[in-house]
């Protein structure tokens, strides 16, 4: 993605998505990080596992962006659910949007909740 942030994706049984990204998501990373994301949501299955575990920082600008895919994912009839670390989700509690994105402690538990709906 940038030099600032990285990461993989991969789809799986052509039923939902799932991206690991490390490094830093920040107001340099930001714009390329959302535009992939979209372009993805775009190619289909719009269902998203969003693994920020190896996040080593996140911005306003990074969880604006978050909020923004959360809205793009829901307009493509899909979901996004967003596996954190505590420094992500000390960031995310800080303005009150761990349940609008779905914070998740682990891609099995984002998984298992997939499998609920």
């Amino acid at each position: 993605m940038t030099v600032s942030l990285r990461g993989t994706y991969e789809v799986v049984d052509n039923q939902y998505q799932i991206f690991r990204l490390t490094g830093l998501l920040d107001a340099f990373s930001e714009p390329v990080f959302t535009s992939v994301i979209k372009e993805r949501i775009d190619a289909k299955p719009s269902t998203i596992i969003l693994s920020l575990a190896q996040i080593d920082f996140v911005d306003s600008s990074g969880i604006g962006a978050l909020v923004q895919l959360v809205k793009y994912t829901q307009n493509a009839g899909g979901t996004m659910q967003v596996v954190t670390n505590p420094r992500v989700t000390q960031t995310v509690k800080l303005v009150r949007l761990e349940k609008f994105l779905s914070l998740r402690n682990s891609i099995d538990e984002a998984i298992a909740n997939l499998n609920k709906k």
